[in-house]
């Protein structure tokens, strides 16, 4: 289906679109389980004061509260597909507006489980686990106990709890001005005036016309000088804050109580860091190879995203998409190939763009039903095809999830995610590699990869450093203010674009600019991710099934294990640097195979 104008949903075949009646069969089922869960609401209160009396005690409201809390999953991702389908309908908004009303107020009257059973003295609670009664629970309620040195009094929490809205002021004033008050002005190009924008700047810096790369790069960044001083104060708030809870939770570092959750070790962050660093030289080369293919004297920043090969003139139908990607994903075995291609052919998918629907692709799980997947799939686009085979991987690292686990255990966090999705990349890319002759779409695809790692390994690993340093620069005493937060990241620009790149003056504001740093410390995730999935892709690709079942014994594992645990299952241990190194070895590797491919077109 290659669309010239955009369908109303209406004028889509059936057999394009998810089937949302696996999680309801229409709006009335879902109004009638949404009035039941809001009835169920006061149950909840029930429980307080009894989590303490006996393990069966305990039981009862846990048993309650999962199946509350797998009945809410249901309708919120009802609500929140529907709402995807058609942004603009009022009735799917207030959907789900209804539906987050609800949830708030079930999270309100739930808030006392937590400290309740953190109150509960340990050698009850130790009595508690030894019994049968509490089995299904034990990781559950274990990852409970482990907050108990960093939980404080009642009253204490209490006070936190109170200031969590206020909290969130240095995020929500940095999205406002970021996404509506910034003025970026227009740019004018051959085709005519463009209106410059978070979106557009992305698109218009890889426009091949040098004069129009660097006009919006001055532009752009201009704009964000205007209002420094703004957005340090905001970034340094959102930084003491972070300070502030590390602190008032008796954690060492601001670092330290972010990894906690998922029990990662600070070593494996700062072993992150210190390896992309060691792995910079081939950067540079790359950077040094653009330099030369674009024909500068000088490399400058807003040279550094044109495209070295320009987008290859394709042609994959959905149907031949899907065929792409199941063959690509053979070394995982039949059982893994019958799943996807059923999900992928059959009502997982929802396939073309329609008015309305929301924009990008994602794919989202429910314990009760199958995956779904959101695609604006374009058969001339062959980025298309990778995207496809990125949200499959998500979606069978749910299916495996839920099918093996208890609804408490089966939700894997981002850290794993992003594995599973990127791993499908690499074994499609290397399988279009194999079979395509043309050097130019051979470039086109190595290109390709080199340009994902750019962006999630060497980028990613840099954001993470300047969090990790901007914070520690203020738990030393070390004030944030908007000349320490540009010297802090212009020495990391230096570092790692390198000798051949030229900054600009006010390159360093981009340390202002990025949403995930009010997220302290989730942007190294994706770094992790890409170099676990590197790893083992290439572990799989070259062995047999022993490499095959240890992957998707890793896929089966959800969240019964701690991200660590579950990947060393997989084959990959995250506290080392060997899957970093041949990351970055894997990088390397490309920027010579990019050469060989590139002088075959000249």
């Amino acid at each position: 289906m290659n669309q010239k104008t955009i369908p109303d949903r209406e004028q889509l075949s059936q057999s394009d679109c998810w089937d949302l009646s696996a999680l309801y069969p229409d709006p009335e089922a879902w109004e009638a389980d949404l009035k039941q869960l809001e009835s169920d609401i006061p149950t909840i209160e029930s429980f307080r004061g009894t989590l303490g009396q006996s393990a069966s005690s305990l039981r009862r409201c846990l048993d309650f509260m999962m199946d509350f809390s797998e009945r809410a999953e249901a309708l919120g991702v009802y609500a929140q597909l529907s709402v995807s389908e058609n942004i603009g309908d009022s009735a799917r908004q207030e959907r789900i507006s209804r539906y987050i009303r609800t949830a708030v107020r079930a999270e309100e009257a739930a808030s006392y489980q937590q400290p309740e059973i953190l109150a509960i003295p340990p050698q009850d609670m130790e009595q508690f686990l030894s019994e049968k009664e509490l089995e299904p629970y034990l990781i559950y309620l274990e990852r409970i106990l482990r907050y108990r040195p960093h939980t404080l009094s009642p009253e204490e929490e209490r006070l936190l709890a109170m200031q969590e809205e206020a909290n969130q002021t240095p995020s929500k004033t940095f999205s406002a001005l970021n996404d509506v008050d910034l003025d970026f002005g227009s740019i004018e190009t051959p085709e005519g005036t463009v209106q410059l924008s978070q979106t557009s700047y992305q698109s218009l810096m890889q426009r091949p016309e040098r004069d129009i790369r660097k006009a919006t790069y001055h532009q752009f960044m201009g704009e964000y000088e205007a209002h420094a001083n703004t957005l340090a104060a905001l970034y340094a708030g959102s930084v003491n804050l972070d300070l502030y809870r590390a602190r008032a939770r008796n954690f060492d570092s601001s670092l330290e109580a972010s990894l906690f959750a998922n029990n990662i070790p600070v070593q494996v962050y700062d072993t992150l860091v210190q390896t992309v660093r060691s792995g910079l030289p081939a950067l540079h080369e790359y950077y040094n190879m653009r330099r030369e293919i674009l024909g500068l004297d000088e490399l400058r920043l807003y040279d550094t995203r044109v495209p070295l090969i320009e987008q290859i003139s394709s042609s994959y139908a959905y149907d031949e998409a899907v065929e792409i990607v199941v063959n690509a994903l053979r070394p995982l075995g039949q059982n893994y190939l019958d799943i996807v291609r059923e999900g992928l052919t059959g009502d997982w998918v929802d396939r073309y763009e329609n008015k309305g629907k929301r924009s990008g692709a994602f794919s989202h799980g429910a314990y009760r039903a199958h995956p779904f997947i959101l695609m604006n799939y374009r058969e001339d686009d062959i980025r298309h095809v990778f995207t496809l085979a990125h949200e499959a991987g998500h979606a069978m690292h749910t299916y495996f999830s839920s099918s093996n686990n208890p609804f408490q255990h089966y939700d894997y966090t981002i850290f794993e995610a992003e594995v599973a999705s990127t791993f499908n990349e690499q074994l499609v890319f290397e399988q279009l590699l194999k079979q395509e002759n043309d050097p130019r779409l051979r470039a086109y695809l190595i290109g390709k990869q080199i340009d994902d790692i750019i962006a999630t390994l060497f980028r990613q690993t840099m954001f993470a450093e300047f969090e990790r340093e901007s914070h520690r620069m203020a738990e030393e005493g070390t004030p944030l203010t908007l000349d320490s937060i540009r010297n802090l990241y212009r020495s990391l620009l230096e570092s790692y674009f390198g000798p051949n790149v030229q900054l600009e003056e006010t390159s360093d504001l981009e340390s202002l600019r990025i949403p995930h740093f009010y997220r302290a410390f989730y942007v190294y995730q994706y770094s992790t991710g890409i170099s676990a999935a590197l790893y083992l892709s290439q572990k799989v690709l070259s062995g047999g099934e022993k490499e095959r079942e240890r992957y998707l014994s890793f896929l089966k594992t959800g969240g019964s294990k701690y991200p660590l645990e579950a990947l060393q299952k997989a084959g990959v241990d995250m506290q080392t640097p060997e899957a970093v190194e041949a990351a970055v070895n894997r990088f390397g590797t490309l920027i010579q195979a990019f050469r060989k491919e590139y002088a075959h077109i000249q």
